[in-house]
């Protein structure tokens, strides 16, 4: 069985979320970790766990920058005791649309991980064009935990483990013309998660349909041909990892 370890299910997106589950579970998914990213969906999240085969995280997305209020600091914080709260997350940086507000995205970024590092809780770090900034953060706290939707070089892969990351692997791996694949050749599987980032970054042969938690099993089975290993392998080593990270 595997764990989606980032995914997005709200109802904004997904008319049964209920559906949704089972359809997960019937393709080998039991375990689904949804990551808040801003004030509404960090309250959809605490309604979420409340579901068996969900757990979750709260964080403020960097694109909610100039949204973010105080109080939505404190509503994460005043939850992180909720055993089903795994992680502070969906932070970091984002500067794929320009850096005017990159002081304002550090900030934020920096008030969530030293929380993290106040609470001894993992972070899932968002990093989008910021890589320099982003491991300049991090560095500056003592947290752990998963580098989002990982799509970057060699070299950067291994500094993010060598601080004691996991990466976040999801179906940007099967999209044509990929460099990512290349990377993961090189990167032990013990440093691996699997995660949908759904309903975004739907794998092939699906693009162009919504994701979903179920289509850990493309990624997985991806992975396997890549890794040669078998299924079987891969969800015991992801698991073993997740549980590295996470108290879940």
């Amino acid at each position: 069985m595997f764990c989606d370890t980032h995914c997005h299910l709200f109802q904004e997106y997904y008319e049964d979320i209920d559906e949704m589950i089972r359809l997960a579970k019937e393709n080998g998914v039991n375990r689904m970790i949804v990551a808040g990213c801003d004030a509404k969906s960090n309250k959809e999240v605490l309604s979420l766990i409340e579901k068996e085969e969900i757990y979750g995280t709260l964080g403020i997305h960097p694109e909610e920058v100039e949204n973010f209020k105080e109080s939505d600091l404190e509503f994460i914080e005043k939850n992180l005791q909720n055993k089903k709260i795994i992680a502070i997350g969906e932070i970091g940086l984002d500067y794929h649309y320009g850096k005017e507000n990159r002081e304002n995205q550090i900030q934020l970024f920096e008030l969530q991980l030293a929380l993290a590092e106040k609470y001894h809780m993992p972070v899932v770090v968002h990093s989008r064009e910021a890589t320099l900034d982003t491991i300049t953060s991090l560095k500056k706290y003592n947290v752990k935990g998963v580098i989002h939707s990982f799509s970057g070089s060699l070299e950067t892969a291994k500094i993010y483990i060598s601080m004691g990351f996991l990466l976040g692997v999801n179906g940007v791996i099967t999209f044509k013309n990929c460099n990512l694949r290349d990377v993961i050749k090189e990167i032990d599987l013990h440093n691996l998660v699997l995660e949908t980032d759904s309903p975004y970054l739907t794998p092939v042969p699906f693009r162009g349909k919504r994701n979903d938690s179920s289509k850990i099993i493309v990624i997985a089975d991806y992975i396997c041909e890549l890794k040669n290993v078998s299924r079987v392998k891969l969800s015991e080593i992801t698991n073993v990892n997740i549980k590295q990270i996470f108290d879940i």
